[in-house]
């Protein structure tokens, strides 16, 4: 066998190994269960921001930079049902508006318990996390997010 036969082999080999490791990096992630997802606005481009504000009971700073796509994004969680495992490229703050979200993170085994009427922060990045809806009534999460530019806005995951 000549050189360039081997070679060419070789790179073969080497595609086909690459496709076969994304086809079963794919088929390792958890599917949503149950979940609807509705995009309510976005991806909406977000010029950089540096805002800060204050009052006598909170204070708020954002600041991006770079362009960043900004998601508003309504979820409904039937009871028993489940996001699946998954990241976000960037930060998304959650508003609970009905029923309690159960959030699994694969760093912290221990679920979090999110009541209606309250809002909490998924940082984003490498982390990966799962929402569970363990009441017996519909689960409605409204989610503002800020990626980066183009990036997918979930990304599944395998369960831990």
């Amino acid at each position: 066998m000549s050189k360039t036969n081997l070679k060419l082999m070789l790179a073969s080999v080497l595609v086909a190994g690459a496709f076969g490791g994304i086809a079963l990096g794919a088929a390792l992630a958890t599917a949503s269960s149950g979940l609807t997802t509705t995009i309510i606005a976005g991806p909406t481009p977000l010029g950089e921001v540096d805002i800060k504000s204050a009052s006598e009971i909170n204070e708020v700073k954002i600041k991006t930079k770079g362009v960043s796509d900004v998601y508003v994004v309504h979820n409904t969680l039937v009871p028993g049902r489940h996001t699946g495992w998954h990241s976000h490229p960037g930060p998304s703050i959650i508003s609970v508006v009905s029923g309690h979200a159960t959030e699994y993170r694969d760093d912290d085994p221990d679920g979090v318990v999110h009541l209606a009427g309250t809002a909490f922060v998924d940082d984003g990045g490498d982390h990966a996390h799962i929402v569970v809806n363990e009441g017996d009534t519909d689960l409605v999460l409204v989610a503002f997010q800020i990626l980066p530019l183009g990036a997918p806005r979930r990304i599944d995951r395998a369960a831990p």
